[in-house]
């Protein structure tokens, strides 16, 4: 399991487009997440996603059913290249807040539209340009179509997965692993260009480095902190039907907060605990200094806890884009359950490095390796 984390893939976002690129996915085998839900008033409901799931979900009434679906409808049937598909909407100029506003949508569903479907953290997207988000939204709904259950997929025998395939697939082309090694330190040239890594006595010479945070401590900035619960659970979280596995979003309006919380649930279906008992994280941005007690809104869906866990983490950036070190630091994982802001690092380190965005079009491995790789 990569450090403190249990996140989910979207089924048809750019990560897992990237991993079946590599082809590490030859060794990984996924499986879908049973259920999506949000917290709204105290209570968790399904997040509704399809025209169908909006006009029979619980969490809106029989007229914002309807202004819902109508936003779908139009989300869906949405072509950047089509101004026919725009009805009077400027996707470049027109804000979220405009779109919403149009629909008629109100505050609850404008929570779980812009957090459980389009996955942001915060409400700074609703004055920006409504492409992004109507993108975000497509994405959503199009993972949803391919396998039913929800848009999220996860490795079975969890996240330490991914790095043990790129570890293999790195063997194939001629790469070393070197583990445990102490005391890392990054060696510059002359010309403050990076020219080697050292670690007990022996250096590795190169003209590139990629690392996180922690091995350039004096080349990043801290920016956050977030904390999280990892909890031991004999049961399944409640009103989730009983879902073996499950993400729950608590956007920020409905708990009184800047930032979302979240909670991932997996188990034995995913072959990430014994049968029987469930892996469930709490995590979260922390804004006051009582960072645990944040968490309580999320701690207190799952129902009795056999063990608790707690961290608090730091959260680093880079201070500059690394071109002139030629030092290339990731910034470290937020809160979310899901891997699309680290998708949105990894593509930018590979436009730092390379000089030029990654580009999904010229893609060669074929991408129905995904639906091979994975099980529903």
């Amino acid at each position: 399991m990569w450090p403190n984390m249990i996140c989910q893939l979207s089924i048809s976002g750019q990560l897992v487009k990237l991993l079946i690129y590599t082809g590490v996915t030859r060794y990984l085998e996924f499986k879908s997440v049973e259920g999506s839900f949000v917290y709204k008033g105290g209570e968790i409901f399904k997040v509704p996603a399809s025209e169908t799931e909006a006009m029979s979900s619980s969490l809106m009434g029989m007229f914002e059913k309807r202004r819902f679906r109508n936003l779908l409808v139009y989300i869906q049937d949405f072509d950047e290249n089509d101004p026919k598909t725009f009805k009077g909407i400027d996707p470049n100029k027109s804000t979220m807040r405009e779109v919403y506003t149009k629909f008629g949508l109100d505050s609850n569903t404008i929570d779980f539209t812009g957090h459980a479907l389009a996955l942001y953290r915060d409400d700074a997207y609703i004055d920006e340009p409504c492409i992004e988000t109507i993108k975000k939204i497509k994405l959503y709904s199009d993972s949803l179509s391919r396998y039913g259950k929800t848009p999220y997929l996860y490795p079975l025998y969890g996240l330490g997965e991914l790095p043990q395939g790129f570890a293999r697939l790195s063997a194939i082309y001629g790469g070393t692993y070197m583990l445990n090694k102490p005391d890392c330190d990054i060696v510059y040239g002359e010309n403050g260009q990076v020219c080697g890594v050292t670690s007990d006595g022996e250096t590795a010479r190169c003209k590139m480095v990629i690392s996180d945070p922690t091995y350039a401590k004096d080349k990043v900035k801290k920016v956050a902190q977030v904390a999280r619960a990892i909890c031991i659970l004999n049961h399944p979280i409640a009103n989730t039907k009983d879902a073996l596995s499950c993400q729950i979003i608590l956007p920020q309006n409905q708990v009184n907060r800047k930032t979302d919380i979240y909670v991932c649930c997996v188990s034995s279906t995913h072959q990430v605990a014994a049968k029987g008992f469930f892996l469930a994280i709490v995590s979260t941005t922390v804004e006051t200094d009582n960072p645990e007690q944040e968490l309580k809104p999320g701690l207190d869906l799952l129902g009795k806890i056999e063990q608790k866990f707690f961290s608090v983490s730091d959260v680093y950036a880079p201070v500059d884009d690394g071109t002139k070190s030629q030092v290339f630091i990731s910034t470290s994982y937020d809160a979310t359950t899901h891997f699309e802001s680290t998708c949105v690092d990894v593509l930018d380190i590979y436009k730092r490095a390379t000089g030029e965005d990654f580009d999904f079009s010229k893609m060669k491995h074929n991408t129905e390796d995904e639906g091979q790789q994975t099980q529903n």
